[in-house]
């Protein structure tokens, strides 16, 4: 039996398996976030390592690792890589739970940042070969959705268990269930045949380098991924930094303010990524541009709004304003995402995500959280030098919506002559 006849999983199953992996990968990846007190506490570090562990130390390899990964998956077996993913990333989260200084600490996010590169790129790729166009947003909303739940179980729920069973057995507590959700995986998801541009029948992989000179031909993807980069350098600078600021700055207890935090703007995050899903499938009728430039204009108004929490002189305020906030700043990522994957021709689909999420992920998460500790650490450690430092890298969000709005216009233009360019190389 060849993969074109090959019985398919059902296409629900697969985002309903992908979406608990991936609750559990940022759940994994937030949890630092929600534990900066006590971590800070036992191995007496300032905000410039918490910024290195929560930036540079998984996110170096994060994008290393990342290319290679979606590479083995545009050839073979995508769920087998994001199954194998999957355990790597847990067991390094439980091992978290054992470091005994800073450069243990590093080495477990490393660990973490390694099996994370598995899981993006093959998920995306595998969405877009089991949905069609005009539900694509819809499954990328819906996969989406992890951003929040995971966000939500790492910093309100992180810091609730670790003050019964302590820092280190929360992070065995959150890792190792993810062990086994990797062979669950295996289990209910099936490896669907590729999808290729209309009369390419195979085509030979592409060379890194010339995939890459390719790709910054592309004005779309260029400007795609400027503005997701600086969008994410905004948004996860926020979400990193924020709970702590609002401890500090309103010296209240820490679990009441990071599962406030969390759930206000979690929980408008899930809706606004909902809301942005369905808009995106809707808009897509009237044109494939529509979903990008709607993002573009999410990304300026959310930024906008995160400054005015940032600032707010109330906790209460600043979660008043986490409702807009969240649902503007909670669903741009699928517009973009979705311009992305139709524009790409399938043979090299996730190996140029890849590139695209290596791009994203060194402009956000490796210098969003840095220079944000290591700004607030020059200017005096305290809640006025880490709210400072937030509103300095916040504002990257203003230009990714400009970018975002450029790229829109590009969609079907470079869809075409990537299409054209695969074509060629088959013929």
């Amino acid at each position: 039996m060849d993969a074109a006849t090959a019985p398919r999983s059902n296409p629900w199953v697969v985002l309903a398996t992908l979406l608990v992996i991936y609750i559990f990968n940022f759940a994994d990846r937030y949890l630092l976030t929600g534990l900066i007190g006590p971590i800070k506490q036992e191995f007496e570090i300032g905000d410039g390592m918490i910024g290195l562990l929560m930036g540079p130390a998984f996110v170096v390899l994060y994008v290393v690792m990342g290319v290679p990964f979606a590479r083995l998956a545009d050839r073979g077996s995508r769920i087998r890589i994001i199954a194998a993913g999957c355990v790597l990333w847990s067991l390094a989260t439980a091992a978290t739970g054992l470091a005994t200084g800073p450069i243990s600490l590093a080495l477990a996010r490393i660990g973490v940042g390694v099996g994370e590169a598995a899981f993006v790129a093959p998920a995306y790729s595998l969405l877009t070969d089991y949905f069609k166009p005009e539900r694509r947003g819809l499954a990328f909303a819906i996969l989406g959705l992890a951003t929040y739940f995971g966000q939500i179980a790492g910093q309100a729920g992180g810091p609730a268990l670790a003050a019964e069973i302590g820092w280190r057995s929360t992070f065995f507590a959150v890792g190792l269930p993810g062990v086994a959700l990797g062979f669950i995986a295996l289990l209910l998801v099936r490896e669907p045949p590729r999808v290729l541009a209309a009369g390419v029948q195979a085509v030979a992989e592409i060379p890194i380098g010339k995939l890459i000179g390719l790709l910054l031909r592309s004005p779309g993807y260029v400007m795609m991924a400027l503005g997701f980069g600086l969008g994410t350098l905004s948004g996860v600078t926020f979400g990193f930094w924020g709970p702590e600021l609002f401890t500090r700055n309103f010296d209240l207890d820490p679990v009441t303010v990071k599962t406030a935090f969390a759930l206000n703007f979690g929980l408008a995050g899930l809706c606004g990524m909902l809301a942005f899903g369905a808009l995106s499938d809707k808009l897509t009728q009237r044109g494939r541009v529509w979903p990008v430039r709607l993002s573009g204009l999410a990304l300026l108004c959310a930024t906008a709004l995160v400054l005015v929490a940032v600032w707010a002189p109330s906790f209460e305020l600043a979660m008043l304003v986490a409702i807009p906030c969240g649902l503007l700043g909670g669903g741009w990522s699928v517009g973009i995402y979705a311009g992305l994957q139709h524009m790409l021709p399938a043979s090299y689909r996730a190996s140029a995500t890849a590139l695209f999420i290596a791009f994203i992920t060194l402009l956000g998460y490796f210098v969003g959280p840095w220079a944000t500790g290591a700004i607030s650490q020059s200017l005096g450690d305290d809640a006025a030098s880490l709210q400072t430092a937030i509103s300095v890298v916040v504002p990257a969000g203003f230009l990714a919506g400009l970018f975002a709005l450029l790229a829109a216009g590009r969609v079907e233009t470079d869809r075409e002559m990537l299409a054209g360019q695969e074509t060629e190389r088959a013929a």
